[in-house]
């Protein structure tokens, strides 16, 4: 699983990439997380996610899947629970 936080650097990113880090920990996942700080990478995800100092944006998947906020611990536990669950059906798919 790929998770980034797209990020022109901020307090709140960093928060982001934390708790982040934190719920796949605790999750026991495989997952990388990535902060990607290059305006011209974060310009190939949708347009809400522009690029504007101080507002982080939660990437799971290539999926955005949250915008200008910080999203919960909870709400990032399921978003993570979410790409897993898609993962292992694909997996089961495949064979």
């Amino acid at each position: 699983m790929k998770i980034k936080i797209l990020t022109l650097e901020c307090a709140m990113c960093h928060q982001l990439e934390k708790t982040a880090g934190e719920v796949v920990e605790e999750l026991g996942v495989d997952a990388s997380i990535e902060g990607v700080k290059d305006p011209m990478a974060i310009a190939q995800y949708p347009a809400k996610a522009c690029c504007a100092p101080g507002i982080p944006f939660l990437v799971v998947n290539e999926e955005l899947v949250s915008s200008g906020r910080i999203p919960t611990k909870a709400e990032i536990t399921q978003f993570i629970v979410n790409a897993h669950d898609k993962e292992e059906r694909f997996k089961k798919a495949e064979k």
